[in-house]
């Protein structure tokens, strides 16, 4: 199970797959995950093959997703994350679809109710199912005081995916702590691509950053992602505020949106909020910054750290899965104990924004060094590979 982003080759000429992919979120939140499912939609179409897509949708979009699209019946979730949707599952005329389209394999991006009742048609029906990783799920409740919930999620999690002929970690560091916990029969990555014509240093763009209220001087940290608990909000607030006592040029700007917008606000004076951006102006937005922050131990992968490194910034990152896979301590970034219940736990983060603030050349020389390992991520090269684990998948299937 190791990485391997720069092997080139194109698959072989084979039968096109049909692909039944299964997500929570396909089109009406924009985040990580999201993303790289509608790169691999798009690129299976390129390749020849079949896929329709099972989600929820809702009447206003966040974009314009890639492939077709069959809504799954949905609610919203209560409280604060009401954006997000639960499908109700595989069902009535989702199921007749399913079964008129005749998958040859069958794709889950989540261990929700809509992938549990994919799940269980693949078994039923003897169609090999494989599963994506992309969110820890289960360090949720530890962001909203429910730590004992942890563990139940966990063997769940445990119990879902061991189901499941293949499951794709996008890090080899999300794939050893899997490993580590029993997750997944057989783990292959599918790490992610960065577009370099959209995520670049040339896109700096001093008139902008300027217009936004900083000077010259100031050491820009930013943030991107949704403003949820889960993306150690706190924590980065927490350490910005510290870093600041020594450092005052040191200025945070946020990129992104969500419920808790607001709470992020109070928690952090003086921070510049941009909102949602997109493209080159989400380009712009990080290779405008200085360095870039992200406290989340959520990730298994780290889009937004990829994305801040083709922009030719270094990293402050939590030490563990995803991040750590990406950035190499000391030399493109600074990793640190992502512990959020320790007292005190924005000191490590809170001194490594100082040394790093008060050091321009450093800055510059990790920022160079992360542009040129992203440089090894290659979206094309990514998912011609995932296609070929798909074939294996495939030709390796026993029923059970």
């Amino acid at each position: 199970m190791t990485a391997n982003a720069t092997h080139a080759g194109k698959e072989a000429g084979t039968a096109p797959l049909r692909v039944a992919l299964f997500s929570g979120n396909y089109n009406y939140v924009m985040d990580g995950p999201v993303r790289a499912l509608n790169k691999l939609v798009a690129h299976l179409e390129t390749r020849g093959h079949d896929v329709l897509v099972f989600a929820p949708t809702v009447k206003k979009a966040a974009f314009q997703h890639s492939g077709e699209l069959v809504s799954v019946p949905s609610l919203a979730l209560p409280g604060s994350r009401s954006e997000y949707r639960l499908g109700l599952g595989v069902h009535g005329q989702v199921r007749r679809r399913l079964e008129r389209f005749a998958p040859t394999l069958i794709h889950i991006s989540a261990p929700d109710y809509i992938g549990f009742t994919a799940l269980k048609f693949a078994i039923a029906q003897k169609i090999p199912a494989v599963a994506s990783f992309h969110t820890r799920f289960d360090t949720y409740p530890r962001y909203y005081g429910a730590r004992w919930l942890e563990p139940r999620l966990t063997r769940y999690m445990r119990w879902f995916y061991n189901q499941c002929e293949h499951v794709y970690p996008p890090s080899q560091s999300m794939a050893d702590e899997l490993a580590a916990e029993n997750i997944g029969r057989e783990l292959r990555l599918w790490t992610r691509g960065v577009d370099r014509e959209v995520f670049t240093p040339s896109r700096r763009d001093p008139d902008w950053r300027r217009s936004l209220g900083f000077e010259p001087d100031d050491v820009v940290v930013v943030f991107v992602g949704r403003l949820v608990l889960e993306k150690g909000i706190d924590l980065f607030a927490d350490a910005v505020v510290k870093a600041q006592a020594s450092h005052p040029t040191i200025k945070a700007l946020i990129v992104g949106d969500g419920p808790e917008r607001d709470r992020f606000a109070a928690r952090l004076p003086g921070a510049v909020f941009v909102g949602y951006q997109q493209d080159g102006a989400l380009g712009r937005a990080y290779a405008s910054g200085d360095i870039f922050f992200n406290p989340s131990i959520t990730e298994t992968f780290g889009n937004v750290t990829l994305e801040a490194m083709a922009c030719g910034l270094p990293s402050i990152v939590a030490a563990a899965s995803g991040s750590k896979s990406l950035i190499t301590d000391g030399d493109t970034g600074l990793l640190r104990s992502p512990d959020i219940s320790a007292n005190g736990g924005a000191d490590g983060f809170a001194e490594a924004l100082a040394a790093l603030a008060g050091d321009a050349k450093t800055r510059k020389a990790m920022g160079a060094r992360a542009a040129r390992t992203a440089e090894n991520y290659s979206w094309t090269t990514i998912l011609d590979a995932l296609i070929r684990d798909y074939r294996d998948a495939i030709a390796n299937y026993t029923p059970r």
